[in-house]
């Protein structure tokens, strides 16, 4: 079956320290697609329809990239499985998408959206008003949020553990953020909950990432921001990237100043590097006009 080979292959993947989660989620469509076509093969021709079936030339790669490695470590020990040409959507190319860095008001709205979430006067809207504002302020990954438990919630800050790398580290917090998550946690006693998570849902129990996305595109549609389905429009984790940005553009000084508030941004999101750190600013006309500025000042003689 190959419901069974999926398993065996996430759960190898995973006991080496792959989160695998994308990966999971697609090759289970791919798996009960093609067993409800009647296959217990990996073939060919099944991999390229189904994964014809996703919107976009990008996603319809990595469909079929994630489903050609499965279908290579499965063909090891079962030759009958087919393994489809890699560049049938054409060659695949990588570009990278252009965040979107929200503006104060835009994500005002996505809170107010989030808080009118149903049931009303249940925990869900405020379970998800409190995670999109704590991504908005902290700059944290949203595994890392979901993650978090009641007792990494500190008097010094966040516990973020085992992070993308493998590391710890403590994300210190805005009195205005540590208010917000203790009227939060107090809502959340009522509620009765068992789950040691500190973000829970309207079982009482861990938020899932992939239930997480899909109320994000949600809101973000019923906001206006996505005309409809498969269509592009601000990503949730974009709002790691406005946290970056803005946090850089409070930095108006000389490129020592600069410098040292890139190794602290650097240091606050959990980055190995600091360059790691650069795929997450984008230009903006406030950071557009200081390097102006700095420029200006650089050609007369001065230092930037």
């Amino acid at each position: 079956m190959l419901s069974n080979d999926v398993a065996r292959y996430v759960d190898l993947h995973r006991s080496m320290g792959f989160k695998f989660r994308t990966q999971t989620l697609l090759l289970r469509s791919f798996v009960t697609f093609a067993e409800r076509n009647g296959d217990d093969l990996v073939r060919s021709a099944r991999v390229l329809e189904w994964a014809a079936q996703a919107p976009t030339p990008p996603q319809r790669h990595n469909r079929l990239a994630t489903v050609r490695r499965f279908a290579l470590a499965v063909r090891a020990e079962d030759l009958r499985h087919e393994v489809p040409p890699n560049e049938a959507f054409g060659r695949a190319w990588f570009k990278r998408c252009s965040p979107h860095i929200y503006t104060t008001e835009q994500i005002a709205d996505l809170l107010r959206a989030a808080s009118s979430l149903s049931p009303e006067g249940s925990i869900r809207p405020a379970t998800y008003t409190t995670l999109f504002a704590l991504l908005a302020a902290t700059g944290l990954r949203v595994s890392e949020a979901l993650a978090l438990e009641l007792d990494d919630f500190t008097d010094d800050g966040l516990m973020i553990r085992a992070t993308k790398f493998r590391k710890d580290r403590l994300v210190p917090l805005h009195q205005t953020t540590r208010c917000a998550l203790k009227r939060y946690l107090d809502q959340r006693g009522r509620v009765g909950s068992s789950s040691s998570a500190l973000l829970i849902s309207l079982k009482g129990t861990a938020l899932p990432y992939s239930t997480v996305i899909g109320t994000f595109l949600s809101l973000s549609r019923a906001i206006g921001w996505r005309p409809a389905r498969g269509h592009r429009g601000p990503r949730i984790h974009d709002l790691r990237h406005t946290f970056a940005v803005r946090a850089l553009e409070r930095c108006a000084g000389d490129a020592r100043a600069v410098a040292r508030q890139a190794t602290a941004l650097s240091t606050y999101l959990g980055h190995a590097h600091v360059s790691d750190t650069y795929w997450y600013l984008q230009a903006t006309p406030l950071l557009m006009s200081q390097i102006a500025k700095a420029s200006e000042t650089l050609l007369n003689g001065g230092q930037s």
